[in-house]
């Protein structure tokens, strides 16, 4: 893909379903009593992966466009597959569905493309065998096979590692355990779409706090086994590929965007105050609440330079932020060459096993590109303001990665040539295509 320099973005968008509500959706609805219609669902590859499992599993699905219909088998009702169960390139899909699978009574496998299989699948392994699952696997990697056990042991977990995915794995084992399971989330907050869409479902889950010494760590707790009946669903615009149309037009002066129905959960909308701290020009209006979820509209005036509220704080990304930015992080690093002082990004050593190592694939990038980069094992700073020069980029086959130095190129004085970029439907089919409507050169 040849990306050519843009003068402003201007428009106005909808964007597809979010990603992980929709993985979600789907296997949730999969697990209910009854038929759920889910709207809005995302078009992602990564999305498709799921229903495609599901489906083996004996789950009847119909879809048409963005609108899928299920007809849910309750908890006791999935098959065991005839092949081994392939997730693709979506760890979303492996780690929530292998929480569903550890509660069966049949064996069933899961696998993935050359990405999946090297990431790492110990930090769900070893809840599900406290559970009584067994699991083997290639050294904590996919392929896993999963002898399920009906019904499971409940557990109190303290997860080692701030993860949504592997939160959502136990959680969901949890509906099929016998007694209070416990989730207890030492590293900080992370995604809570699983917690909101079995509160929309009436499944009762409950959230406290525990403390040790000073820290203080969230707890979710789940009694089960539990069996909920189906309700319709929408699913809000996803604000992990918002927020690359947001860099886009927050950098160009004389931009104006808006995107309407965007996914503003607590946990995931970090971002946008982000750019607030930037002096991004990202307003927020016309909240309200969609099945359990805050939605709302953004709009963005872009005014070029970008400088920190406060100079040394707001320059850096660390902590507790990095979970809620965990998707973003690469576009913030290019976003960070154009921030006065530049930007830092600590404490995320978890971008080195995502579908890349997202860490040195952004490095790499941007010093191509003409920046000044150093890297840390969990981070990196780039210096700012600076002028980016086109140049030929490396998806490394990651669909962040292409979107986010998309975005760069726009920036660029000269052609960049992306290698890989139609890596980009893994989550996100339709980016080029929208962003064409957009762009004023």
């Amino acid at each position: 893909m040849k990306i050519e320099p843009a003068r402003r973005v201007r428009g106005r968008l909808r964007l597809p379903g979010d990603k992980s509500i929709s993985h979600r959706a789907g296997i949730i609805a999969a697990l209910a009593e009854g038929t759920t219609r889910i709207e809005n669902f995302s078009t992602s590859r990564d999305c498709a992966a799921t229903l495609a499992c599901l489906s083996q599993l004996g789950v009847r699905i119909a879809r048409r466009g963005t609108s899928v219909r299920i007809e849910g088998v309750g908890l006791e009702g999935l098959r065991a597959p005839a092949a081994m169960l392939d997730c693709g390139n979506s760890g979303s899909t492996m780690r929530m569905l292998a929480g569903v699978l550890a509660g069966q009574d049949f064996v069933s496998g899961l696998t993935g493309d050359d990405s999946l299989r090297s990431r790492p699948m110990k930090r769900i392994i070893e809840p599900l065998e406290l559970m009584g699952a067994r699991i083997t696997s290639e050294e904590g990697r996919a392929p896993l096979r999963i002898e399920g056990r009906q019904p499971l042991k409940a557990i109190t977990y303290r997860m080692p590692v701030a993860s949504a995915q592997v939160k959502s794995c136990v959680l969901l084992a949890g509906l099929l355990a016998e007694g209070r399971t416990e989730v207890i989330e030492e590293g900080g907050p992370t995604r809570d779409h699983t917690e909101r869409m079995l509160d929309w479902l009436g499944v009762p889950l409950t959230k406290g706090r525990a403390q040790a010494g000073d820290a203080v760590s969230e707890v979710f707790a789940i009694n089960g086994p539990v069996k909920f009946k189906a309700r319709d669903l929408i699913i809000p615009g996803d604000i992990s590929s918002a927020a690359f149309f947001i860099a886009a037009a927050a950098m160009r002066p004389g931009s104006e965007l808006l995107i309407e129905d965007v996914g503003l959960n607590p946990t995931r909308s970090q971002i946008v105050s982000t750019f607030g701290e930037l002096h991004a020009g990202v307003l927020i209006d016309e909240r309200r609440a969609v099945c359990n979820e805050a939605v709302g509209t953004i709009r963005v005036r872009g005014a070029g330079g970008l400088a920190p509220v406060r100079e040394g704080q707001s320059n850096i990304l660390r902590g507790s932020l990095i979970p809620q930015l965990i998707d973003e992080l690469p576009m913030l690093a290019v976003v960070g060459t154009q921030v006065l002082g530049g930007l830092r990004i600590h404490d995320a050593k978890e971008l080195r096993v995502k579908e890349s190592d997202r860490i040195n694939a952004t490095v790499e990038n941007l010093r191509r590109m003409g920046a000044s980069v150093e890297e840390y094992e969990d981070g990196l700073r780039v210096s700012g303001p600076t002028r980016l020069r086109g140049a030929t980029l490396d998806s490394y086959g990651d669909h962040r990665i292409a979107m986010a130095f998309t975005v760069a190129a726009l920036l660029a004085e000269g052609e960049s040539e992306i290698i890989g970029a139609e890596c980009a439907s893994v989550s996100f089919p339709e980016f080029f295509q929208l962003l064409e409507t957009l762009i004023e050169r």
